[in-house]
């Protein structure tokens, strides 16, 4: 919240739950120079996953977990940086 936003010392925050910072604790956080990653953003390994879980079943055809592992790394670092890179491109908060 905006109450507490001034006293956070991180220099990245990863918000781990829907929606939990208020727009005007975002906006001092930005001007801080602070970089916040969305919720929707951060949870998305889990959506991810279960969507690799359903190519596995329609094609009958199974993969290591390291392969899902390494599948997962490429699509999440893939998407962070497209968010991030349109967001110093944009000059706005991710």
């Amino acid at each position: 919240t905006a109450a507490n936003a001034h006293n956070i010392k991180a220099s990245i925050i990863v918000e781990a739950a829907n929606g939990p910072t208020t727009l005007e604790a975002t906006k001092i956080l930005s001007d801080r120079g602070i970089l916040l990653v969305p919720d929707v953003l951060a949870s998305s390994g889990g959506v991810t996953v279960s969507y690799f879980e359903w190519v596995q079943n329609n094609q009958g055809y199974y993969w290591t977990e390291e392969e899902v592992t390494e599948k997962l790394k490429k699509v999440l670092v893939q998407a962070f940086d497209n968010v991030y890179q349109t967001s110093q491109q944009r000059k706005v908060n991710m």
